[in-house]
């Protein structure tokens, strides 16, 4: 799950992190409003969307830059109204773009250095990992292409936590001068809360800047967290945007489907993401282009897997399905009925490849044989991509 740049900042100032106020808005009067309690012209107005390349995108209506610096209330009003309800473009957004519904107002700072700062999960040592380099305000991968020895790796025990010595030595390797030191090391100790406390797999902050004023500041924060510890945070799940999202996400999450909309034309429904995977890998190799990676689960319902087809015909690029099944925790007879009412249900208007293996595999086929639907049976993975691929082109 994603949050907005201003929900990241009042999660960072509930840990005590040292960030510009500011405030965030729905119209272009409250953003003349919230300027005005901030009590200076040093301000600037950042469209909130979940995506990078901000600064340098376009709005539909023109308007240049997602990010600009303002120097009066009245001067906030006019550049909000100008993104509010328009269409920013952005690297990131593709083509088709993100509406703005809220801008942030906030305080603008002088910069005189930026910093790289993240804490994240290492998977090989199942431990937390903070990463971090003087080449702030630059996407991390540049400069692991570009100057790796920038880049310093501090790894954290889980059960020690970040020690006072490690933030101490981080603001030294990190260039800090004598007087930041303390304020440099009280924010990174207060980046690892906010990590820690909140079930997050990565806190990123780029960049974490020293004003001209030598504050130590975490100027802007981007946040993964842990899906499945969400029900312990409800007050970080009541930030999700669907807004943001694929509305085909959005509807499969309802369902506990696992899905990620691609844009090819090949839609698939699997039981297992290791399965979806391959199923996705081997329409590549036999030249098609998937549609989805859709994850039903191991003990998907007749009612999920109903669902899952009514998303996947939503899809108008869809022109043609592939069912690849292996029953496991559940029977291949079970499924494959589920499979039949489902396809019954919904009426599907493309072509539909079936494989199924596993437990009861036989007791599978023999029901979808004698359904009487044009189910296009398959006799292994292999089989069914070829299958689909030439069903996708029309051919039979």
């Amino acid at each position: 799950m994603n949050i907005h740049e201003y929900q990241a900042k009042e999660l960072l100032q509930k840990f005590g992190a040292a960030t510009p106020a500011g405030k965030v808005a729905g119209t272009a009067e409250e953003a003349e409003q919230i300027a005005r309690e901030l009590g200076t012209n040093a301000l600037v107005v950042k469209a909130q969307v979940h995506a990078g390349g901000r600064g340098k995108g376009t709005f539909a209506n023109g308007f240049k830059g997602g990010v600009h610096l303002v120097k009066s209330p009245a001067e906030a009003r006019e550049v909000a109204a100008k993104m509010l309800g328009q269409t920013l473009v952005t690297h990131q957004t593709g083509a088709a773009g993100r509406v703005v519904n809220k801008v942030l107002i906030a305080v603008s700072v002088e910069i005189e250095r930026e910093i790289y700062f993240a804490v994240l999960l290492d998977r090989a040592t199942a431990a937390p990992l903070i990463v971090a380099s003087t080449e702030g305000g630059v996407e991390i991968e540049t400069v692991a292409e570009k100057s790796p020895e920038k880049i310093m790796r501090e790894p954290i025990d889980p059960l020690a936590g970040l020690r006072p010595f490690q933030t101490r030595k981080l603001a030294k390797q990190l260039g800090f001068k004598s007087d930041q030191i303390k304020p440099a090391a009280k924010l990174f100790a207060a980046l690892y809360r906010t990590f820690i406390e909140s079930d997050c797999s990565m806190v990123e902050v780029n960049p974490l800047v020293v004003t001209k004023k030598g504050e130590v500041l975490a100027l802007d924060a981007k946040f993964n967290f842990d899906d499945n510890a969400l029900y312990r945070h409800p007050e970080i799940a009541a930030m999700r945007d669907t807004a943001e999202e694929d509305p085909r996400e959005v509807e499969a999450s309802k369902h506990g489907l696992n899905y990620i909309g691609l844009d090819g034309n090949i839609a698939c429904l699997v039981n297992g993401a290791g399965l979806a995977m391959a199923t996705m890998d081997i329409i590549k190799f036999y030249g098609g282009s998937p549609a989805n990676f859709l994850d039903v689960g191991g003990g998907a319902t007749e009612e999920q897997v109903t669902e899952a087809f009514k998303l996947l015909i939503s899809d108008e690029n869809v022109k043609a399905i592939l069912v690849n099944i292996f029953g496991g925790i559940m029977k291949c007879d079970i499924i494959a009925q589920g499979i039949i009412n489902a396809v019954k249900a919904v009426k599907l208007p493309v072509p539909l490849v079936v494989r199924l293996e596993g437990t009861n595999v036989d007791a599978g086929k023999k029901l979808i044989a004698q359904s009487g639907l044009a189910v296009i049976a398959a006799d292994d993975l292999a089989d069914a991509a070829q299958k689909v691929v030439k069903a996708a082109e029309g051919k039979s």
